[in-house]
């Protein structure tokens, strides 16, 4: 079936009515309401939500600012993401992480309710307010918005593309200069966002090259989003070899590949027929590897945790070597045992990671220590927040909105609901694409996906509200 290129034919001049007939501070109202109930988890808590992480991520934005805006270079500074902890430094500057959660919940705000705006811009403020009630109830986007970590901004990267590419139109020039900086924090705050960026790029121009008719007249808006990721791994490219001496996109980030073959079972393989010739220095520690990649990284007796510098040092120099070594001396198992992580990561997103940790309690006066004692008497300290109960409603609201997107898709397609299908296209492919890089190439983990996983709640609930609106107007909705 040939599209036209264009949308639903009233959408824009609607949107533009809504925009004159609709005060700004109607709107600004809203979106500050939608902010403070994406904050509900912190404020359940009665603090931020943390992961080992966070501490990470607050204590290293000194460390990079002293380097970045006073030259004055360190031997260390950490491992996470510098533009993240550079980015939330002037939020906390080590006093309180509260604004940096109102912050993210603002920008998740924002971002969504342009989304919606694009969609629906008849009854904006109401069908906003409905889909973040739903959001907040059943899935893990509240969580997230409330966690010290950038997490958060993969998502709002995602929908930032979608607005840039399908949307376009309904944006003012004032929202696509803001939509720009969000996207590019998106893409440096996480190596993985890097990954799905890039990759979402490419999957908009295979469908602009296969020509369907929904993308022509696309190429300047892939372009445009294609510029925003370049610039961004250049972004990454620079800070290193400043703050290192020589370029690279993940700094001295942890063998995660290395790890993860390991655990997989070909590295060790590899490991007991090449060692001692092989010469890598894992063969020194060979009896003592762990067939868990959270283990060998972080465990208390994990290889990468208790190295001294020389080693971490020949582990980084090392990662590739034995990887591809191992790929090319087990193809065929490593890609078997790659699929079932896919697999298996693709079906877990629990609220798991928002439990307590010791070592977080024992370091947070590093970070934040005038608040020790007010993250010690949180609901998450205390192991006291409701986590398999929110787990278990976000899987059961998965499994509702997957049924609801399959119903509701061919009447999408079927009425040429060209936004419609773009939210899908990137929504379907992203959540997809996160589970295949961090399952494959990192670890199996709840977070991992729990923190991609509400998007296809918003989906059904967007498809549901577009259904809803066209039966209002009285006009065919037609669902099969």
């Amino acid at each position: 079936m040939r599209f036209p290129q264009t949308r639903r034919p009233d959408i824009a001049s609607r949107t533009a009515d809504n925009e004159n007939s609709e005060s700004l501070g109607r709107r600004g109202a809203a979106i500050f309401m939608g902010a403070l109930l994406m904050a509900w988890p912190a404020l359940f808590n009665r603090y931020p939500l943390l992961y080992p992480d966070s501490i990470t991520y607050l204590g290293d934005g000194r460390l990079v600012a002293r380097a970045v805006f006073l030259h004055r270079l360190s031997e260390y500074y950490g491992m996470r993401s510098f533009f993240y902890s550079l980015g939330i430094l002037p939020l906390h500057w080590n006093v309180t992480g509260w604004p940096i959660v109102f912050f993210q919940a603002l920008l998740t705000s924002y971002v969504i309710w342009l989304v919606v705006r694009s969609l629906l811009p008849r009854r904006t403020i109401f069908y906003y307010l409905v889909l973040v009630a739903l959001l907040s109830l059943l899935t893990s986007m509240d969580w997230f918005v409330s966690l010290i970590m950038p997490d958060i901004l993969g998502p709002l990267l995602y929908l930032c593309i979608y607005l840039l590419v399908f949307a376009r139109e309904t944006l003012s020039r004032a929202e696509r200069l803001t939509l720009i900086p969000i996207a590019w924090w998106g893409i440096v705050s996480h190596a993985s966002h890097l990954i799905l960026g890039a990759g979402l790029c490419i999957l908009l121009v295979l469908l602009l090259i296969v020509r369907f008719e929904w993308m022509r007249g696309r190429w300047r808006a892939v372009s445009q989003v294609a510029m925003i990721v370049l610039f961004a791994a250049v972004s990454q490219l620079a800070l290193h070899a400043y703050l290192y001496g020589e370029p690279s996109l993940n700094g001295e980030r942890p063998p995660f590949l290395m790890a993860r073959v390991i655990a997989d079972g070909t590295g060790l393989w590899y490991l007991q027929q090449h060692c001692p010739d092989a010469k890598f220095v894992l063969c020194d520690h060979l009896q003592e590897l762990p067939q868990d990649p959270d283990v060998f990284l972080w465990g208390e007796k994990g290889l990468w945790a208790n190295a001294d510098d020389a080693t971490t040092t020949r582990l980084r120099q090392e990662e590739m070597p034995f990887v591809l070594a191992t790929l090319r001396a087990y193809p065929g198992a490593q890609l078997s045992k790659s699929l079932s992580n896919f697999g298996q990561q693709l079906r877990i997103f629990g609220f798991y990671l928002f439990g307590p940790s010791d070592w977080m309690s024992e370091e947070f006066a590093s970070v934040l220590p005038r608040e020790r004692s007010q993250y010690l008497q949180g609901r998450q300290a205390k192991d006291d927040l409701p986590l398999e109960f929110f787990t278990s409603v976000q899987n059961w609201a998965v499994v509702v909105s997957l049924v609801i997107i399959t119903v509701f898709m061919p009447r999408i397609w079927r009425n040429r609901l060209v936004r419609l299908i773009g939210l899908g296209i990137v929504i379907v492919s992203t959540v997809v694409a996160n589970a295949l890089v961090t399952g494959t190439l990192s670890m199996v983990e709840d977070r991992l996906q729990s923190r991609v996983v509400w998007l296809i709640p918003f989906l059904a609930i967007v498809l549901a509200l577009d259904w809803f609106e066209q039966l209002a107007k009285g006009q065919p909705a037609r669902t099969s």
